[in-house]
């Protein structure tokens, strides 16, 4: 660990040199996917269109630059998921001060479990649970009312969906660094097991439409990969404070 305290300006000057690295590398990720950015719309609304049945495949556009600035929103979505290592390897970067020699060496293992983990959780919200939320909400339509969604706003549920199920599943890696950082450890994280359930239960149900399904698929696996982190906790916490305990030999030195 480095244990050279540096000036509160000095880690400004680190975060926005970090923080314009990830905005080049997320701009060149987004206008290299902008020519696809019609292919990435398809793709990614698919379970959507399909949910309309047949002889409905189509979304509504309702204003003139509805269909220009969803593509230009699909190119920068693509260009998040492109960048994903280098936002990553950035943060460590960042952080890899305040951890002992051996942590910072870990920078290529966390860059590459973190962007699995986030390209993981996405492609399960995509395949297990958009087809069977979209299937939910066409369920009501009847003689009276049929469903004519517009793309911008389907493409903003799947998109806030896409990027929540991404997010959730990185939560093994923010158990790491609290338990890194000393302000957890695992038996305090399992003590708060229960709280900790609600608190996924509360978050899923603010993240997802009103569908029990969607919720209940975003929550099922928080709270696994949270007792996922508890294991984190436990392997990495308890190796750290070996290192902090110090040996008699040391103290008598």
């Amino acid at each position: 660990m480095n244990d050279e305290a540096l000036p509160l300006t000095d880690h400004l000057t680190e975060l926005r040199t970090r923080i314009i690295r990830i905005l080049i590398a997320w701009a060149l990720g987004a206008a290299a996917a902008w020519n696809f950015s019609e292919e990435i719309f398809g793709y990614l609304l698919a379970p959507a269109i399909a949910a309309l049945g047949e002889g409905d495949h189509t979304l509504q556009a309702i204003a003139p630059t509805e269909i220009f600035f969803t593509y230009l929103k699909c190119a920068v979505l693509a260009g998040f998921i492109f960048a994903l290592p280098i936002i990553f390897w950035q943060i460590w970067r960042f952080v890899a001060p305040g951890l002992y020699e051996a942590e910072r060496n870990a920078i290529v293992p966390f860059v590459a479990v973190s962007t699995l983990l986030f390209c993981g959780g996405a492609f399960f919200g995509y395949s297990m649970v958009f087809p069977l939320m979209f299937d939910f909400f066409t369920q009501f339509d009847s003689e009276f009312v049929k469903s004519a969604w517009t793309m911008r706003e389907v493409f903003a549920l799947t998109t806030r969906l896409f990027l929540a199920f991404g997010v959730a599943f990185e939560l093994p890696v923010l158990v790491f660094f609290l338990s890194m950082a000393g302000i957890v450890d695992a038996p305090t994280l399992l003590r708060g097991t229960p709280y900790a359930i609600l608190g996924v239960f509360v978050a899923a149900a603010i993240l997802t439409p009103p569908d029990w399904v969607s919720q209940v698929f975003l929550a099922v696996p928080m709270v696994l990969l949270y007792l996922l982190g508890v294991g984190v906790a436990y392997l990495f916490g308890g190796a750290r404070k070996k290192k902090e305990t110090p040996t008699p030999n040391s103290v008598r030195g």
